[in-house]
């Protein structure tokens, strides 16, 4: 059928999102993630805070049984509202033994000129697919944790200078980046202050660090992005992450009300409506 402009529609986004938290160790990357609605953790790194209690498949060791969680969520009945992968960077040395096995390498640098990396998409796709289908035809949110690394990076326009970005190899780091529609770098701000000891002699430290945030938009020194008119970054206070960036995702927001709704009903009246 030939496309025509009567074929014109509006669009809004109305999924809910695919988001991406990362940054330094022990900022509370796990913490905001247990925040978002009815969440279920795919646990891939045995780091748990011990504040914490979550819902989790257990240690998953191998890509297979990954894949399989994502299986069970979708096609099992449950009331989980959102699928927590922790984290991407302990996923990626599965993604890798399982590409190596489909192709009986020894290690994922035996191909040589970087092939292995590329091969290692196919399986990165299949795990993004996987979670697209749960956001699409099961209503959850997606969240996905990493850690930081430094990197230099090599900007045309001005001199070379370090940033922060995902714990990742660059092609894996690329494709989780063009995907999800939030990605969020939790840091901590600092501050340098510079003392004369004399003797045109300097020191410089770094202070401050008490107030973390949740950066919402891409700066030279890290990647963050978003697709939903955020502001520039969010203060992180400890249980109201979530609830500070639900205002801004439609679908989200939709599902915290009807849950929050639900909760807030007496028990009589549910009773009365069944």
């Amino acid at each position: 059928m030939a496309i025509s402009l009567k074929d014109l529609k509006q669009v809004r986004a109305t999924l809910p999102p695919r988001a991406l938290i990362y940054g330094p160790p022990g900022q509370g990357k796990t913490t905001l993630a247990s925040e978002w609605p009815n969440a279920v953790y795919i646990q891939i790194e045995d780091g748990t805070p011990g504040n914490l209690t979550l819902d989790s498949f257990g240690l998953l060791t191998r890509y297979e049984q990954v894949m399989e969680a994502i299986g069970a969520l979708y096609t099992e009945n449950h009331g989980y509202q959102s699928v927590v992968t922790d984290t991407l960077d302990k996923f990626e040395p599965l993604v890798w033994a399982a590409t190596c096995e489909a192709n009986k390498w020894a290690d994922i640098e035996a191909p040589g000129y970087g092939k292995g990396y590329v091969a290692a998409d196919m399986f990165w796709r299949e795990y993004l697919d996987g979670l697209d289908a749960l956001r699409r035809d099961r209503n959850m949110n997606v969240v996905m944790i990493a850690h930081s690394t430094i990197e230099r990076f090599d900007d045309p326009r001005t001199a070379s200078y370090s940033r922060f970005d995902i714990r990742l190899h660059k092609r894996a780091a690329g494709l989780v980046v063009d995907w999800c529609d939030l990605g969020v770098m939790l840091n901590q701000d600092a501050t340098i202050k510079t003392e004369d000891q004399g003797f045109n002699k300097k020191r410089s430290h770094a202070e401050g660090g008490f107030q973390r945030w949740m950066y919402l938009e891409g700066r030279p020194a890290f990647m963050a992005k978003n697709r939903y008119c955020m502001p520039e970054k969010l203060p992180y206070k400890k249980g109201e992450g979530y609830k500070a960036i639900a205002p801004y995702l439609p679908a989200a927001a939709e599902q915290a009300t009807a849950t929050e709704q639900a909760s807030e009903q007496p028990a009589g009246d549910s009773q009365q409506a069944a």
